[in-house]
């Protein structure tokens, strides 16, 4: 934006938590620079802030700039601007296809030593923190290390200021992100250095009261992190645990560092030490190369490790990545069978483990007023993160605010929530 001319901007965010803390540092710096933050209807110029991360996330962040040039082609605004990973990825392609675009703004530089000028977009209970950006290890799918360059971590000192900064403000939770926090401090101080952060924020701060780690790399999970979970109460026993695949030969062909027998003892050692923990992973199906055994035997460890949360992604063949121009790659039509076959699987876990709630006492953080249901709360436990979990639905006939914590009891499940009665 012309920092001379003061206009009135929107800015929309697409694509992963970690885009919404870019998102708060582009609205950070156009406050700073004395424009107005306003709604799409109010705007003169909009910032789209994109992810290209798979085909189903660019294909998003198409359709919403469509979207824009028909706005500004009625004159209902004046500039659209392109900002993230889609504007990084395809610089010199984007301006061709769409000549009606203002300008490209990338990925914003990131800074390991200060705090940016963030404007937070979340509600004021709860905020994101990036530690990192980038991943240290280069999967052969993946094409995040191509887009964001090399693994970059911010400096302790500044981290804690940030997160200090939040708790004198009340905030209650706060989500620790990056693409892999558990290779924290590789870059900076040449060692794996999560830990000693995460001491050295509980040692600085005393009002948040939950911090969550998102996302935790599989072969780079330590005792010392588990340990320290286990023991801190402030730390939330949810490990975000991404772990793509379970089959030697595609772990071995993503280049993912780690064996199916140390994913056995990795989680058998986090299940033994935080057992009211949650489990969260992530499994990719039709990989290049993944026959219907590979996927007999994920479907069998799904069934046998139960995970509490769990997603799954197709395959999304991605060019500038290794795994493109792999041999045997698998039919959509396949992927899409064996992605409706895993969610199935998962869905009666998740019932499973929804039932076996009922009855037990909570502790749930309010989120917000539920808007159809009187004298309903929507909250969420500490085993639920924001957006990518399930909620709890808290009658209470007394008042409740975002940012409050309530004793519930289970009363009722739902496919992914819970109902309860504030105690």
């Amino acid at each position: 934006m012309n920092k001379e001319k003061k206009e009135k901007v929107c800015v929309i965010n697409l694509g992963c938590v970690r885009n919404l803390v870019d998102a708060q540092e582009i609205t950070g710096r156009l406050v700073r620079d004395g424009h107005s933050i306003v709604d799409l209807e109010q705007a003169e110029s909009v910032i789209l802030n994109t992810c290209s991360f798979i085909e189903d996330a660019k294909k998003e962040s198409i359709d919403a700039i469509l979207d824009l040039i028909e706005l500004k082609r009625q004159g209902k605004i004046k500039k659209v601007v392109v900002a993230g990973c889609l504007a990084e990825r395809y610089a010199e392609i984007l301006p061709k296809e769409f000549n009606e675009l203002d300008a490209l703004i990338g990925v914003p530089e990131f800074k390991k030593d200060t705090v940016p000028p963030y404007v937070y977009l979340t509600p004021s209970h709860y905020a994101y923190v990036k530690i990192c950006e980038s991943c240290y290890n280069h999967c052969n799918f993946c094409a995040i290390p191509k887009i964001k360059g090399r693994f970059a971590s911010r400096a302790i000192e500044a981290v804690v200021g940030e997160m200090k900064a939040l708790d004198e403000k009340g905030v209650k939770e706060v989500m620790i992100i990056g693409q892999d926090i558990t290779a924290y401090g590789m870059d900076l101080y040449h060692e794996l250095s999560l830990v000693e952060l995460l001491k050295e924020i509980l040692k600085a701060t005393k009002n948040i009261e939950w911090m969550r780690l998102l996302y935790t790399y599989p072969a780079h999970v330590t005792d010392e992190l588990i340990d320290l979970m286990a023991k801190e109460e402030r730390l939330c026993k949810y490990i975000d645990l991404p772990l793509q695949h379970i089959s030697d030969n595609l772990l071995e062909s993503m280049n993912r560092n780690i064996t199916t027998q140390q994913t056995r003892e990795l989680i058998a050692k986090i299940r033994s030490r935080m057992p009211q923990g949650c489990l969260r992973t992530t499994f990719i199906v039709g990989l290049p190369g993944e026959t219907e055994e590979n996927f007999a035997e994920m479907v069998d460890f799904v069934r046998e490790v139960k995970f509490e949360k769990l997603g799954v992604l197709s395959y999304s063949r991605e060019e500038d990545t290794k795994a493109f121009n792999m041999k045997d790659q698998v039919p959509r039509s396949t992927k899409e069978k064996r992605f409706k076959v895993l969610m199935e699987e998962q869905k009666k876990i998740s019932q499973e483990i929804q039932e076996s709630l009922l009855g037990t006492p909570q502790k749930v953080l309010i989120d917000e007023k539920d808007s159809e249901q009187k004298d309903v709360y929507l909250g969420r436990t500490e085993l639920d993160a924001p957006d990518v979990d399930g909620v709890v639905f808290v009658h209470s006939r007394k008042a409740l605010k975002p940012g409050d914590f309530v004793k519930v009891k289970i009363t009722d499940t739902l496919e992914y929530d819970l109902v309860g009665e504030e105690q």
